[in-house]
């Protein structure tokens, strides 16, 4: 089904715009996108795409949900910004919300994934008194100076060396190598729960209950990243349900505002920044707190945790059936699905969009599919149809 559109745009006028005045930082896809509904969003020229990026893992909610939408026109109408030295309801209300869905006990806001690390790092620091972290082989944690020096790849960090420090990687999935590396002065362990950059690597049943052991055993904070397995990603509100360990610091982003740039950490009880130990200008501001508390709404009454849940199960089903050679494995929880191929996966990106499916490589031989949870069978069965042509 084809959208109407008033845009006189040429896509290579903007590409040239963009060539010349944007630092390019990106490997972007020949396409301008101008539109979207539900999980499909429409570029300037009138094509349509199921979207299985979905802003990698942002929109659960899909593309300008309507309830989104009018949340975000109301708040704008009322106040858009004020600084953290007032009282806004939007901001406390949500506080409430996230300590109800995330079962821990306070919240601090910030804008992004890499600023909720940040702030998580902060926190451990200033809890522990205690300045080294643990991290894992192919963790992503973001991109600033502090985040980079959890983030794994090497492509990241070696032109910005030295770090703010230089921490210990342990191998994904070895509860064992983890215990190796603490020393009395670890101050955390920070691990996504199912890693998503990395190539949607699912750990075994009992790593994570081990991992908190041990850092129980040693005094050691534990830190989940469910920046992108969060808010019904993997079939449950946070990825950490899955395997029954709660940290004692969680990061948040991407899905936190629908779509509405937007992070925060939480944290267990006995755990908090003290007044002037952390701040954000634009933390926890009205209108990202409006878009927040409209997405876990209709996360909540569109049942869209149970719908990821139910509509990835469908879609592994669907995409282990395929018989497209070099398929290695399907894997994930929930939509956060990882298609393991033996060769490189570049070239089923560029099929899948000049067939009407916007995909991602998250590592070479990997292609990480995470669309909007709203996603129905009808457009999962069209996915799997372009990637068995392919």
């Amino acid at each position: 089904m084809q959208q109407d559109h008033n845009s006189s745009s040429d896509p290579q006028s903007i590409f040239d715009k963009d060539s010349k005045y944007v630092m390019q930082t990106y490997g972007r896809q020949p396409i301008v996108l101008e539109s979207g509904k539900g999980s499909l969003v429409y570029d300037t020229e009138g094509r349509e795409y199921v979207d299985c990026v979905a802003g990698i893992a942002v929109n659960n909610v899909g593309h300008c949900h309507p309830r989104l939408v009018e949340a975000l026109k109301k708040q704008a109408e009322k106040l858009i910004h004020v600084s953290n030295l007032y009282y806004t309801e939007p901001q406390a209300e949500l506080a409430e919300q996230l300590v109800d869905v995330t079962g821990m006990e306070r919240v601090f806001f910030c804008n992004s994934g890499t600023e909720a690390v940040e702030a998580a790092m902060k926190l451990a620091r200033v809890t522990t008194k205690k300045t080294d972290f643990v991290a894992v082989e192919h963790s992503f944690h973001g991109r600033t100076m502090g985040a980079l020096s959890l983030t794994y790849k090497d492509m990241y960090r070696a032109p910005f060396k030295p770090l703010v420090q230089e921490e210990k990687f342990v191998p994904f999935n070895d509860a064992q190598a983890v215990s190796d590396a603490i020393t009395t002065n670890t101050a955390a362990v920070i691990v996504e729960p199912i890693q998503g950059e990395g190539g949607i690597n699912v750990p075994s049943e009992g790593y994570l209950k081990e991992v908190r052991k041990i850092c129980d055993e040693n005094e050691t904070l534990l830190i989940f990243d469910e920046v992108q397995t969060g808010f019904g990603r993997t079939g449950t509100w946070f990825c950490k349900e899955h395997f029954g360990v709660e940290p004692d610091i969680m990061t948040m982003a991407k899905a936190i505002g629908g779509g509405f740039p937007m992070g925060a950490i939480a944290a267990r009880d006995g755990i908090s920044f003290g007044r002037g130990e952390h701040a954000a200008t634009f933390g926890g501001g009205p209108l990202a707190c409006a878009a927040a508390l409209a997405s876990i709404d209709i996360i909540r009454d569109e049942k869209l945790v149970q719908r990821s849940k139910e509509m990835g199960e469908y879609f592994r089903k669907e995409l282990s059936r395929l018989s497209t050679d070099g398929l290695v494995e399907v894997r994930g929880k929930g939509l956060m699905l990882g298609v393991q191929f033996d060769r490189k996966c570049a070239d089923l990106v560029d099929y899948g969009r000049k067939n009407g499916i916007l995909l991602n490589c998250t590592s070479e031989t990997v292609l990480r599919i995470a669309p909007p949870l709203v996603i129905t069978k009808e457009e999962i069965d069209r996915v799997v149809n372009v990637l068995e042509q392919a």
